[in-house]
């Protein structure tokens, strides 16, 4: 059956993939250290209290009709407040727009800025991306970068590439690395951004930013976030940011989400969305419009949040280390922010028990998943070259007593190997 040209070259997830092979091999009764997902186990890490109190009180009150197109006014301006008394961002309510969660937003803008054919800068490995750039049917001008830098794209890989291009896709913290930029490698991409566009013209169409901040309120030690405006105001008419509650809340399922920039902009995502629906709920609307000003629980709930993830992040770190010290080709980069943690495991070439070399970086992938009950997600599933020997191992359903178990399994594992 003949369909349309994007579902027939529309990419798998191979997350998706993967979480099929685990589900099987825990449907047979195997314990598997399942580390690949970007979601929370609710029983470690619940949502908020008091945000759980006021979704079940607005669904008392019955407030389960429709929402407005762009988000409940109560809910924007709790959000601006938010801004302003978190970020120190001012933005007026035409300026923000709320859906469910932080896809339809990326998509509405992708859709809202792009047209066939245009150029769309992003960096591999990152979240998603690609699948947007091809549903718009722009170019794809992919940026590799590297462990050097943390895996966070630089001036030096993305100004070669700037000329033409509509828009420039960032996120920090960056999902799958757990990883940010520093106040001087935004400074500079912003610095780059102003002056492309003040050399295009009147008709031209200028170089937008996307600016994914899903994580920002989850960095660790001295690690500071940094946004486009704050450092450069004239950034305000090119940029627009992306941001929900789904990850500093632990609440993925609840969808609430918001994006914030020139209103232009807004007003044409605004409409893209009032045909595709994707509307944040009612009463979880409600809900957000009132937790958003509950500062002091806020305050109080990042503070276990943050520490129990950042527990669970440099536990498995600190053991990564104990097995690089005993010779084995494992590292890991020290976390920085979000839920995820960025392994490096260098098999490629190693001969099993049986005498099977695992060939590639697929087969060092199955490897950990079959002897060791590993399950992470390699770099290349976020657009990393196939050989890439790194990985995501995302700790939100992690059990911390867990830990020390899943290390030694692998390093059972990894002696198998010569």
């Amino acid at each position: 059956m003949k369909l349309s040209h994007l579902s027939e070259t529309l990419i798998g997830s191979e997350i998706v993939k993967l979480g099929g092979e685990i589900r099987e091999k825990i449907s047979q009764g195997e314990k598997i250290y399942n580390f690949t997902v970007g979601d929370f186990d609710p029983s470690i890490f619940p949502i908020p209290q008091a945000l759980e109190d006021e979704i079940v009180t607005a669904y008392r009150k019955h407030f389960t009709n429709y929402p407005l197109g762009e988000g409940n006014t109560d809910l924007r301006e709790a959000i601006a407040a938010f801004l302003k008394q978190r970020e120190g961002l001012e933005y007026g309510l035409p300026e923000i727009l709320v859906a469910s969660g932080g896809r339809p937003l990326i998509y509405s803008l992708f859709r809202a800025v792009c047209d066939a054919g245009d150029k769309v800068i992003y960096a591999v490995p990152s979240w998603n991306n690609n699948h947007y750039t091809h549903f718009v049917g722009a170019e794809h001008v992919v940026v590799e970068a590297t462990a050097e830098n943390n895996f966070m794209p630089t001036v030096e890989y993305i100004r070669p590439h700037l000329k033409g291009a509509t828009l420039l896709a960032l996120c920090s913290p960056q999902n799958p690395t757990g990883t940010t930029f520093t106040k001087a490698d935004l400074e500079a991409i912003c610095d780059m951004v102003l002056a492309e566009n003040a050399t295009r013209g009147e008709g031209e169409k200028k170089l937008y930013v996307m600016y994914d901040q899903m994580y920002w309120q989850l960095t660790f030690g001295d690690i500071r976030h940094y946004d486009p405006v704050n450092l450069r105001p004239g950034m305000r008419a090119y940029t627009v940011y992306i941001d929900a509650i789904s990850k500093v809340f632990a609440a993925t399922g609840v969808r609430v989400g918001w994006a914030f920039g020139p209103r232009i902009i807004m007003d044409k995502m605004k409409a893209i969305l009032s045909h595709v629906g994707a509307w944040a709920p009612m009463a979880e609307q409600k809900a957000v419009a009132k937790y958003l000003y509950m500062h002091d629980d806020i305050d109080a709930y990042l503070q276990q949040f943050r520490a129990a993830v950042e527990a669970r992040l440099r536990g498995i770190y600190d053991g990564l280390q104990q097995l690089k010290g005993e010779g084995f080709s494992v590292d890991a980069i020290t976390p920085q922010a979000a839920i995820y943690l960025t392994i490096k495991i260098d098999l490629a070439g190693k001969k099993m028990a049986d005498g099977v070399v695992l060939k590639d970086q697929g087969d060092v992938t199955a490897y950990l998943l079959n002897e060791a009950k590993l399950a992470i997600v390699p770099f290349y599933a976020f657009g990393a070259d196939r050989s890439s020997p790194w990985y995501r191992l995302s700790v939100g359903t992690c059990k911390v007593e867990e830990i020390p178990a899943m290390i030694g399994q692998l390093r059972a594992a990894l002696k198998k190997l010569v």
